[in-house]
């Protein structure tokens, strides 16, 4: 058998079980679920991008779904670079520490974040001992609030992707740009940021992905004042018991997915060309 005859051999039990955990859900949404009749589901995914209630949620689950993709990236591509570029012994200990957080349930670190953004929170304290607000504001049930839980919560996948794009860039492409003299930041800018592109897109996808499909975080930070598409889901499949509701919703969201997949792909294809 041929290298590459072992490998597709090796890769064919992965992929079927990847493609049938997708496809499994994906029908019965469509033709299984409890009282939901297929052509009702697609008239009611149309009426979502219609009606003004649902047109609200579908921005704000975007919206912040691409303030969270930003934040991680512009936050976690500096950190990746500086730890890919690392000498010290104490390199690989701050990558681990970074990446500590995956470890820990979403659970947990969101009701971190009521403790810190609650009305006698240590952030609210803090803003009024410095004298910025008369008493502490009102940051849980906020955007603010849901912003910042997902980009806690997606830091370190942001992290460790740009981590491994820019370790695979030779650092004597760094050295050979000062040498000509290049800035350190010219050289960061012009040449790492170019090099590392295919990393970055695949870190934006993962966040983007995983904050406009979180439901945890949303659920405990915005609660019923700002809802996403996540909590509208879980409203609907148990709450109202709407199911025709809850699969156009969950339809919706995997066109989202789909759709910046598909385009960071081909981003990320035009990158790594040029």
């Amino acid at each position: 058998m041929t290298r590459r005859g072992t490998v597709a051999l090796l890769l064919i039990p992965g992929l079927a079980f990847l493609l049938i955990g997708f496809l499994v859900p994906a029908l019965g949404i469509l033709f299984a679920a409890p009282g939901a009749n297929t052509m009702d589901i697609f008239a009611r995914v149309g009426t979502m991008f219609t009606d003004p209630y649902d047109l609200r949620i579908i921005g704000r689950t975007i919206g912040l779904g691409l303030i969270v993709t930003v934040l991680c990236v512009v936050l976690g591509f500096p950190i990746a670079y500086l730890l890919a570029r690392s000498t010290s012994r104490w390199a690989g200990i701050l990558l681990a520490l970074a990446i500590f957080p995956l470890l820990l349930s979403n659970v947990v670190r969101t009701f971190g974040w009521l403790v810190v953004l609650g009305s006698n929170g240590a952030l609210g304290q803090l803003l009024t001992w410095l004298g910025i607000t008369d008493s502490p504001p009102q940051l849980l049930y906020t955007p603010f609030a849901i912003v910042m839980g997902l980009t806690q919560l997606f830091l370190p996948l942001a992290i460790v992707s740009c981590y491994s794009a820019v370790s695979q860039i030779d650092a004597g492409l760094d050295d050979a740009a000062r040498g000509l003299g290049a800035s350190k930041l010219r050289t960061f800018w012009d040449l790492v940021v170019p090099l590392a592109a295919p990393g970055i897109v695949v870190a934006a996808t993962l966040v983007f992905a995983g904050s406009v499909t979180a439901y945890t975080t949303p659920y405990l930070l915005g609660g019923s004042r700002q809802r996403m598409l996540a909590t509208e889901l879980f409203s609907y499949s148990s709450v109202t018991v709407d199911w025709v509701s809850a699969s156009a919703t969950a339809i919706v969201m995997t066109l989202l997915v789909v759709a910046v997949s598909v385009t960071a792909a081909r981003i990320g294809r035009k990158g790594s060309v040029s």
